[in-house]
């Protein structure tokens, strides 16, 4: 109902100290987290070495391109991502929100720094969303596409096919993914080792692909061709989308589990398989028209196309779930109305469904699929959204180094200004390519960013409106309980977002019972910028009068609101309440225009938003048969 900043929180407890919890985490993690970049070989060498770059397919350009992903993956993944930004993280959770929500209590006392952060980080927040849309499209288009390898009768099939895959696949969202993600692990170690395998059959037919491990080839590859080279970054990028899910994906993980993946894994497998690509173009440059499945001898071609939509739909699932979560972090932290999420394990608290943005997604993906047609074509608008992201997490992890931890600023430009120089450059690369695809994340991302500024900027101005026309909570009930109405047995509890505030369903429920219950409990709900807060910090009661009580409950931007557990927790202060005889008193404000006439569109569209949000009932986890609603008419 609203947010605050960040109290003491509890400590979130080890996943599991010995060897073999580690390793079990790390196997999780090779589907969850490295899905997304672990399917990258299907595309990025060949996007690299389009000819329509006008760089030409010459050993020499073949060993630079090559040692050019190399280093990417080494400095973007391995240095940036394992080394530094899962060290950034908030009480343990990752991901752009948790971060904007860490870097902006860091610069709480400076307002202007804080509104920059925060413009940022929703920047940062919004393009996610495009690559949420392009991640699931690209991948499986790009898994498909190998059966038009084998043969061309299979060409007009190819989207129809990527479509029915994406169908299957947001349609079983509802059902949860915990039993499915339990083949998650196996599956992509399976994947990974076939991509190794194949690398090192096609290194050692050309073993002279191994000079392009000298850091030299990349920048004469990056700067030996004019144009074309700036051009072509942004394709070389294309090897590390999918590496912001390692910070999203810190709290389910953490940094150990994550880190052994990488480098005992996934790193082995991507870096083999980019060479074994480079080496089949060096003994056949005609292999360029699918370098990925002609890297494979003819027997394994079908066999990997399965595997690779196997592979595809993981990556695609670890991504729409991460807008699942992203989306709950972004209405509890009060940047978006509340929507209907359902919780599909009983036993794991971060498996959710969120029903609209499911929908929503699947719409927007096929469209894409349908609209682009290839996943060349989406390569052009994949980067944009990607590299925005990254520049963004960059940008917020230098104001934590900076102003959390508190190190020198010559330290933290050094550590992160370098990092952020191969961002820029990857994303003016991308940039280049807007004409071609990259205005549609961008649109997506804008789309994003309105409605979140919208909602924010909507809420704040309702809050305050409401706080200014209500009466003051405290001076009302001494004037009520001066000659107070008849009492009647049981409780009422009265939801309201403004604590000092007289709720709205308080004066209507006198204007229409013309009674009090025995007991009055106005409760706030509040969201903090932390994951997660300590049971002892849940609830904060406090006595306003004979029968009267103040409580907020307390929930961190990971939780769920559960407003009768919170209540229960509020015995030990004196507040007792049998569940049986509680009445829920909820206030729904009807958002109208004071000027119909001069109304602005943004005013329209909160609106519009206000009457779409979920009921308050169902997203705090109140007793649906316990609760009475009114609705109330609001001119702002």
């Amino acid at each position: 109902m609203r947010s605050m900043s960040s109290v003491k929180t509890g400590a979130i407890p080890a996943t599991g100290a010995g060897g073999r919890a580690t390793a079990g985490l790390a196997l999780l993690a090779l589907g969850v987290v490295y899905g997304d970049i672990g399917t990258s070989p299907l595309y990025a060498a060949k996007e690299t070495f389009d000819p329509r770059h006008g760089i030409p397919l010459t050993p020499g350009n073949i060993l630079g391109g090559v040692s050019a992903i190399f280093w990417s993956l080494m400095v973007v993944v391995s240095l940036k991502y394992v080394t530094l930004v899962v060290r950034a993280g908030n009480r343990g959770e990752g991901g752009v929100m948790a971060l904007l929500a860490l870097a902006s209590s860091a610069v709480r006392e400076r307002p202007r720094m804080a509104r920059g952060v925060l413009a940022l980080g929703l920047t940062g927040a919004a393009l996610f969303y495009g690559d949420a849309v392009l991640t699931p499209a690209i991948s499986v288009l790009s898994a498909v596409e190998g059966l038009a390898v084998g043969t061309s009768a299979f060409e007009p099939y190819v989207v129809p096919i990527a479509l029915g895959v994406l169908a299957a696949l947001f349609a079983i969202q509802r059902h949860g993914t915990g039993t499915v993600g339990l083949v998650f692990g196996p599956v992509c170690a399976l994947w990974f080792g076939s991509l190794g395998a194949a690398g090192v059959w096609n290194v050692a037919q050309a073993p002279s692909i191994l000079a392009a491990l000298d850091p030299t080839h990349a920048l004469r590859f990056a700067t030996g061709h004019g144009f074309a080279s700036f051009v072509v970054l942004g394709s070389v990028l294309l090897a590390v989308t999918g590496a912001e899910a390692l910070y999203a994906d810190l709290g389910h993980f953490g940094k150990r589990a994550i880190r052994i993946a990488w480098f005992g894994v996934a790193m082995p497998g991507l870096v083999l398989n980019y060479f074994g690509q480079g080496a089949l173009l060096l003994v056949r440059p005609e292999a360029i028209s699918n370098p990925f499945y002609l890297a494979y001898p003819s027997w394994a071609l079908y066999p990997m196309v399965a595997l690779a939509t196997a592979a595809t739909v993981i990556a695609s699932q670890a991504t729409i779930s991460g807008a699942y979560s992203i989306t709950r972090q972004a209405i509890q932290l009060g940047f978006l109305p509340r929507l209907t999420i359902r919780h599909t394990s009983a036993r794991t608290m971060g498996q959710i469904y969120v029903p609209a943005v499911n929908w929503v997604l699947l719409a927007v993906v096929a469209a894409a699929v349908v609209g682009f047609g290839s996943s060349s074509r989406l390569a052009s608008a994949y980067g944009v959204a990607v590299m925005g992201t990254m520049a963004v997490t960059t940008a917020l992890t230098f104001v934590v180094v900076r102003w959390r931890w508190r190190l020198p600023l010559g330290l933290a430009l050094g550590a992160t200004g370098f990092f952020l120089a191969f961002d820029l450059a990857f994303l003016a690369a991308a940039l280049h390519k807007i004409a071609e695809g990259g205005w549609f994340p961008l649109a997506l991302g804008a789309v994003m960013l309105e409605l979140m500024t919208t909602w924010r900027q909507g809420r704040a101005r309702l809050l305050a409106h409401l706080r200014d026309a209500s009466v003051p909570l405290d001076a009302f009930l001494r004037s009520l309980l001066a000659s107070p109405p008849p009492r009647v047995a049981g409780a009422a509890v009265f939801l309201t977002s403004a604590p000092d505030a007289t709720p709205h369903a308080l004066l209507h429920s006198l204007k229409h019972y013309k009674v009090l219950h025995e007991q009055n409990v106005f409760l706030t709900v509040v969201f903090h910028d932390v994951p997660w807060i300590d049971g002892a910090q849940r609830v904060r009661c406090e006595a306003l009068a004979p029968g009267c009580w103040r409580v907020a409950a307390h929930y961190g931007f990971m939780e769920r609101p559960d407003i009768a557990h919170a209540l229960e927790v509020c015995s030990p202060h004196g507040l007792r309440l049998d569940p049986q005889e509680v009445s829920y008193f909820l206030s729904r404000e009807k958002i109208v225009s004071a000027t119909p006439a001069r109304a602005t569109w943004r005013g329209r569209l909160y609106a519009a938003m206000a009457r779409n949000a979920a009921s308050a009932s169902d997203f705090f986890n109140v007793p649906a048969n316990r609760v009475v609603e009114l609705g109330a008419r609001v001119a702002i």
